[in-house]
């Protein structure tokens, strides 16, 4: 009887071995099965957020896009930050800071001091003085169009805010905007683009 008691008892604790055995091997099962699910999930969920934001992307002009350098500065603020004091005076007598700085885009074709300084004797006072003719001149040197220096090798010619056009053309030395070399190109800013010319380009009466 004890034996058979024995016996029992070795027998119930085998099954409960083997279904000890059984369950631990069923969740190990299950564990990485809700593991691969999970990742599944996740990647999904990353895959989908691609797309939104490729969308998005999409939605964006190509010229915002394609910008490469950004300015958080207006044409004037940049003038004034360069080697052309004698132009950002003349633009403040003649009025037009405002529209440099506010409108646009324009492209501004700036001479430097130096241009100024090999203009006959007496020029610049006669401008200041004179600011009809003054507003003449400077708008002469600005465009209403975004031209980059890659734009400009493709052009004969520019129109000007003055109202007449500024000859373009391609020497040894690089690119000449009526006839003035530009030393200096893609000076960029918020509200368009400098380039820095050797010489001040005079409208033809």
């Amino acid at each position: 009887m004890i034996r058979k008691i024995k016996l029992c008892g070795a027998v119930l604790i085998t099954l409960m071995l083997i279904s000890l055995m059984l369950f631990t091997s069923g969740c190990s099962q299950k564990a990485p099965e809700n593991e691969t699910k999970k990742v599944e999930n996740e990647t999904k969920k990353i895959e989908n957020e691609s797309k939104d934001i490729t969308k998005e992307a999409d939605k964006v002009p190509r010229e915002i896009v394609n910008v490469v350098e950004k300015s958080d500065r207006n044409i004037m603020e940049t003038l004034a930050d360069k080697n052309f004091t004698i132009l950002v005076d003349l633009i403040n007598v003649a009025g037009l800071e405002k529209t440099l700085a506010e409108g646009g885009p324009y492209t501004v074709f700036a001479p430097t001091d130096k241009a100024f300084a090999e203009l006959p004797e007496g020029t610049v006072p006669a401008l200041r003085n004179n600011t009809q003719e003054l507003k003449k001149v400077l708008t002469y040197h600005v465009s209403d169009k975004l031209l980059m220096e890659k734009d400009i090798v493709n052009l004969t010619s520019i129109q000007t805010l003055e109202g007449e056009n500024l000859p373009v053309n391609e020497t040894v030395e690089g690119i000449q905007v009526g006839g003035a070399n530009i030393t200096k190109a893609d000076i960029l800013t918020d509200n368009g683009v400098i380039h820095q010319i050797d010489k001040v380009l005079i409208p033809p009466k």
